[in-house]
């Protein structure tokens, strides 16, 4: 498959503010649980996103991954830490239907979408294999993109912890291969 750039995207291991449901702040994995290394074929190139929780996840995988900025989360802005019943509902409610907004002063979905379709742009210029470790609003937001859906979509695609996204970039288009 030559000429052919392959995308892994995985979702970083579980937090504490995953399972509590709290927006996350740069913090640690949760303790326990178990992640089997990754196989790489030796010409992989190894991303992840600056966060603690994506280069921990990246280090058990067995990976040594270079930082790539425009892999980080969603910015929150003044909502991170918080719990959903912390938030002004209606804010809540604007922000979970209207991807142009951003009520926590933070970065919107569509912005987010941006960031990541450029970043995906350098992808698409290597037949190369690529590994990410990154955030399931990152991934929402590569797939979104890849597949040209539109951004009101975003919050309808669940993104598991360690889950695997994989695409296939192939001259003119994205495919996703589950």
């Amino acid at each position: 498959m030559s000429g052919v750039a392959r995308l892994t995207l995985v979702s970083h291991a579980m937090t504490v503010a995953m399972a509590a449901g709290r927006f996350p702040a740069d913090e640690p994995l949760s303790a326990g649980g178990q992640v089997a290394p990754l196989r790489l074929s030796g010409n992989t190139r190894q991303l992840a996103a600056p966060e603690q929780r994506t280069r921990e996840t990246a280090k058990l995988l067995g990976l040594q991954p270079v930082i790539e900025p425009r892999l980080a989360d969603l910015d929150c802005g003044m909502w991170r830490g918080a719990s959903l019943p912390d938030l002004h509902p209606a804010d809540l409610e604007t922000w979970l239907t209207d991807p142009g907004q951003a009520p926590h002063g933070g970065e919107t979905v569509v912005e987010l979408i941006d960031r990541v379709g450029g970043w995906l742009a350098t992808v698409t210029s290597e037949a190369a294999r690529t590994v990410a470790v990154t955030h399931p609003a990152v991934v929402r937001a590569a797939l979104l993109t890849a597949l040209e859906i539109p951004p009101k979509s975003f919050w309808r695609i669940d993104v598991a912890p360690l889950s695997r996204t994989m695409l296939y970039f192939r001259g003119q288009r994205w495919t996703l291969r589950l």
